[in-house]
């Protein structure tokens, strides 16, 4: 290159090898039933192609008679199946990547495990594969487990699979079996909006139709897998329009504010037009750079530095994209979710969402339906378990840019966290965004809470009681209202059990409709201290999760949280409407303290002990440090 280019600019060769890599580069998944050959098929390619070192291939002899399954011979599954309770048990449970590369392209390969119990491992290889390479025994045919996982590749988008028919030499490499499988296979795809479905005859073990034409399968003409997989035509992100989520705000000095990030889609070249989501502002660019060197343009792939002509607010987690060729932008979409985790994801709970370099905090409003994958039927779903797959509705807690799955990977596949472990535990692609999210705006009113708090002789707040049953949450909150309203506080207080005769009378006391219950009492306390009042909440509440959401939907001083702490024996001890001792006999499933986890208030604004003090006591404390905080003085006046 350097000798026809006449320069010897690092920065031009290294753009060349990069945009090289990337024009070429195929991520490919391979998928099947639990000993259709996927990892063996896969050490063939790299023992075929040459792909191997010679240490490799010493370390391969050596695995192969200590945990091969052929009587000493290579044992090509061991090239990729690296975890040791892999080799014992002869299955994949991880998902193993290897790296291949031919004179004319180059693979990231993935293989994944076929076991219903690690379909969360398949999607999330699935989730960046460009093709899936779906493997099916040719004794056994089409599989529940083979329908299974072509429904999941195309849930994630993939549209172009290469059905290898493996083990025919243990068919007698028969047409008439491999004809019969391909039919079998290509209405199935069809049905599923498989656009692209090319069927290779092979014998991993063998080698046959891996990387050269089989003697044995004369009857078919069709080009060997490794050919057919690097002819294989493969639309790139940079094809599309341009979409850099801005990872870190650059300030080394007052006079640079430059905007760092890596591209995940599409191009930018000095003097673009570019918008900014979710504020919509736009500005044009004057500076790239990249490597630490001054670009005129960069692509897909590429971490980037870019100055803008305008002095706009752009932070962290916000996106850069084609001011021509905007992404969606709002609170609102709806998704496909694969819930990761041995806990079910409940509606309503509080989870951190990551969407490029956004990181928010996010809850799922409703499930739609659960996806039955084996038979493609919609289901109604209250809750979702562990490798389950549901369409949905995600609120953010503020407007964020986003792009549907399909259209940009980068910004439209999303994982979900969970807030206190910190661990993933979902994964999920936007289909589309909400019409609510677009079209349902917020009325401005004349008149507004500070003109309702005038009114009222003291500020609006949420006093919000929490503890086990038996506490004493309700008998204190009561007191609490008697003296607030003896001193002319304009109160309402909120009770959880009296909340189940009315508004919340359609829930039962599943995980799903607790979690449901304390977001309902949440919005009902909001509103009425947008009304200017003083409202208690006396709920249970176990999760803080939930108690968090609650404490946000209003001002900061305008939520006192209460602990009423009681150890849980004394709690079952007192038992004041026998619930206990129905959970201990399993008459309560997921009973809070029983079945079900409380999780204490860490830091709570005000915490009583009722096995110290009586409920007036506790009332008075409580009273208290309520003045102390000013929670009940007069609102300001203009």
């Amino acid at each position: 290159m350097l000798t026809e280019t006449g320069t010897d600019d690092g920065a031009d060769v290294l753009e060349f090898l990069r945009a090289h890599a990337e024009a070429d580069r195929l991520r490919l998944v391979t998928c099947g039933s639990v000993d259709d050959g996927k990892s063996t098929l896969i050490g063939r390619l790299l023992y075929e192609s040459r792909a191997l070192f010679a240490d490799q291939l010493t370390a391969l002899a050596a695995d192969s008679s200590r945990f091969g399954t052929r009587g000493g011979e290579l044992d090509f599954a061991l090239l990729v199946d690296g975890l040791e309770a892999e080799r014992e048990q002869g299955i994949t449970i991880d998902v193993a990547y290897r790296f291949l590369t031919t004179p004319r392209r180059h693979f990231v390969v993935a293989d994944s495990p076929g076991h219903v119990q690690y379909t969360r491992n398949m999607v999330t290889a699935a989730s960046t594969s460009d093709v899936a390479v779906i493997l099916v025994d040719a004794r056994k045919g089409v599989l529940t487990q083979t329908r299974r996982h072509t429904r999941l590749v195309s849930l994630v988008g993939i549209r172009r699979v290469v059905l290898a028919v493996n083990k025919l030499d243990l068919a007698g490499y028969a047409q008439e079996v491999f004809d019969g499988i391909s039919a079998e296979y290509a209405e199935l795809a069809a049905n599923l909006g498989i656009e692209d479905v090319s069927a290779v005859p092979v014998s991993a073990l063998h080698g046959d139709n891996i990387v050269r034409p089989s003697e044995h399968m004369p009857w078919y003409r069709g080009k060997p897998l490794l050919r057919l997989l690097e002819e294989m035509p493969v639309q790139r992100a940079g094809e599309g329009p341009l979409r850099l989520p801005v990872q870190r705000v650059e300030r080394p000095d007052p006079d640079f504010r430059g905007y760092s990030g890596s591209i995940c889609g599409g191009r930018i070249e000095v003097g673009d037009e570019v918008a900014v989501l979710p504020s919509g502002s736009r500005s044009r660019v004057t500076r790239i750079l990249s490597a630490g060197c001054e670009a005129a343009a960069a692509g897909t792939g590429e971490a980037v530095t870019v100055v803008l002509a305008d002095d706009i607010d752009v932070s962290r987690g916000d996106l850069l994209c084609a001011a021509d060729d905007r992404a969606h932008s709002g609170r609102r979409f709806t998704a496909r979710i694969v819930w990761m985790a041995e806990e079910p994801m409940l509606p309503g709970r509080q989870y951190l969402l990551k969407i490029g370099t956004l990181r928010a905090g996010v809850r799922v409003t409703t499930l739609h339906h659960r996806v039955d994958v084996d038979t493609g039927e919609r289901l109604p779903a209250a809750e979702l378990a562990l490798n389950e797959i549901a369409l949905a509705e995600v609120e953010l807690e503020s407007a964020a840019g986003f792009d549907r799955y399909a259209h940009c990977h980068g910004t439209g596949g999303f994982i979900l966290i969970d807030r206190l472990s910190g661990l993933t535990v979902g994964a999920g692609m936007v289909e589309e965004a909400s019409a609510q999210s677009a079209e349902v705006h917020w009325q401005d009113l004349d008149i507004d809470k500070t003109a309702r708090t005038r009114l009222h002789p003291h500020r609006p707040c949420v006093i919000w009681f929490t503890g086990l049953s038996g506490a004493g949450k309700s008998t204190i909150a009561n007191l609490v209202e008697r003296k607030l309203y003896a001193h002319g506080v304009h109160t309402y207080l909120v009770d959880g059990d009296n909340l189940r005769h009315g508004l919340n009378a359609d829930l039962g006391f599943s995980a799903a409709d607790r979690v449901e219950n304390v977001r309902r009492a949440a919005e009902v306390a909001a509103l009425m201290v947008d009304a200017g009042l003083v409202v208690l909440v006396s709920l249970i509440s176990p999760f803080l999760a939930e108690r968090a959401r609650a404490r946000s939907l209003v001002a900061p001083d305008e939520f006192c949280e209460v602990h009423v702490d009681v150890p849980l024996a004394v709690a079952e001890q007192r038992d004041p409407k026998g619930l206990y001792r129905k959970a201990r006999t399993g008459g309560l499933p997921d009973f809070t303290g029983i079945s079900s986890p409380y999780e204490p208030p860490p830091d709570p604004d005000i915490r009583v002990d009722t096995t110290a003090v009586s409920p007036e006591q506790a009332a008075e404390e409580i009273l208290r440090a309520l003045r102390d905080r000013g929670t009940l003085q007069p609102p300001t006046r203009p």
